[in-house]
């Protein structure tokens, strides 16, 4: 079965574990830290005490995605360290678009859908914030003072500061220019969020600005342009980005067979979303356990060492996978979960899965649907069908050995005609232990 590996029950010797404390050499342990503008200097803020920190998350879809997990656990890592972070949500920057790691312009929504996305981005903060602890997170739109500038104002009292020059040079602008050229609108797009760092400087005396390695030219010059208006009463402001995730075959984190993986139930089920972590490749997930656990450093390396010993259990994988997916959608739904693919491989009730389950399982892996009205296939037309027998012969070899599953029922006849027991008209097909399939038959079949 494409994408799916059976949960189990199962989770390098430590080397230079970060002191405890020390947030700064825990984030360089994870890999969290792409580039700062003074780590020695940040260092010392975070040493006196708590600072107010930010992150800006644009509502540029319905829902985050698992790529914006880094940056948002980064906020939270910060929180447990005691440090006050700050949400943004691009209400106004939303609008415009941001040019970076993108190479043409992005398609301008109305301005009642990027609220309705505002809305759910915010809910999906308060998963991993914590927003009644003794560094309580705040959520903020960047609509709220930019929405009352007046066009003369921005461009006097902010765009002033700016040096055209400067910003042609910066990545994002550059990389554009030389592939399908660039909008005003998105060229303006680093100005809006520099004026939001110094809007939080001003208001909540935001401190650092954290964010994924593309957006190292915006976070710089909102640093520029604060040290520029703030700069005569000492203004002290930091940057740090955390790296762009790539997996160890090259391929973009995030992204399947059927698309980005969503922290929205209803845009990646819970199952889904699971299955993602767990098929972790095994050259990444020790990366990713670092990038991605909220455990410390220790237990980490304990989850290791265990899996290092036996990496066919998949235990740092399942690890990864029940961490993330109670964080995002809760202990029960995670455990719904791991009985759904218990079931699937035979050590469960299939009957108790719902539609959207058996969907998510089913419907990325090898799978026919049989339409209203066609005769029903027989199993060794279904192995031959979703391809998990190269041939009729094959097939009929399969049943006759017993290798052939209908429900995680042994079919025993080859011309058996399976029936729809299943929520959703599905039929689960398996051809040994770990081969799956899935058979859609029409309504009342």
């Amino acid at each position: 079965m494409t994408d799916t590996v059976e949960p189990t029950d199962t989770p390098l010797a430590a080397q230079d574990l970060p002191t405890t404390g020390d947030l700064l050499a825990d984030l360089r342990w994870r890999g969290l830290v792409a580039q700062s503008t003074d780590e020695t200097a940040l260092a010392s803020a975070l040493a006196r005490g708590p600072i107010t920190l930010y992150c800006g998350f644009d509502p540029t879809a319905p829902s985050l995605h698992v790529g914006n997990l880094v940056p948002l656990l980064t906020l939270r890592r910060f929180q447990l360290a005691g440090h006050r972070p700050i949400g943004l949500v691009g209400g106004a920057t939303g609008l415009i678009g941001d040019p970076s790691g993108r190479s043409s312009e992005r398609s301008l929504q109305d301005t009642d859908v990027v609220a309705d996305w505002l809305a759910l981005i915010r809910s999906q903060l308060d998963l991993v914030l914590d927003f009644d602890g003794p560094a309580p997170a705040r959520v903020v739109s960047n609509l709220d003072w930019t929405a009352p500038l007046t066009a003369i104002e921005l461009l006097r009292d902010v765009g002033k500061h700016f040096s055209v020059n400067t910003m042609l040079a910066k990545e994002s602008v550059a990389t554009r220019l030389a592939d399908n050229g660039i909008s005003y609108t998105e060229f303006s797009y680093m100005i809006l969020q520099a004026y939001d760092y110094l809007e939080l400087y001003r208001s909540a005396a935001c401190q650092l600005q954290i964010g994924g390695a593309d957006q190292w030219g915006n976070i710089t010059a909102g640093l520029d342009l604060i040290r520029r208006v703030e700069g005569r009463g000492g203004a002290v402001a930091h940057a740090l980005t955390v790296p762009l995730v790539v997996k160890s075959d090259g391929a973009k984190f995030g992204k399947t067979a059927g698309g980005a993986i969503w922290l929205d139930a209803t845009m990646t089920s819970p199952y889904a979303f699971y299955q993602f972590w767990l098929n972790t490749d095994d050259r990444d997930v020790v990366r990713f356990l670092r990038l991605f656990s909220l455990r410390s450093p220790a237990e980490i390396e304990e989850i290791v060492s265990a899996w290092d010993d036996r990496r066919a259990s998949r235990s740092a994988q399942r690890a990864l996978a029940d961490e993330l997916t109670s964080l995002i959608h809760g202990a029960d739904e995670t455990a719904r979960v791991i009985a759904a693919g218990k079931a699937l491989f035979g050590h469960g009730d299939l009957g108790e899965l719902d539609v959207a389950t058996l969907d998510a399982a089913l419907a990325e892996a090898p799978h026919v649907v049989v339409a209203d009205g066609e005769p029903l296939p027989t199993v060794v037309e279904l192995l031959v069908a979703t391809g998990l027998c190269e041939s009729k012969g094959a097939a009929r070899r399969a049943v006759q050995e017993g290798g052939a599953y209908l429900d995680n029922v042994r079919v025993l006849d080859p011309d058996t005609v399976p029936q729809a027991t299943l929520a959703g008209g599905w039929v689960l097909l398996r051809k040994g232990k770990r081969n799956l399939a899935g058979v859609r038959l029409p309504a009342g079949s």
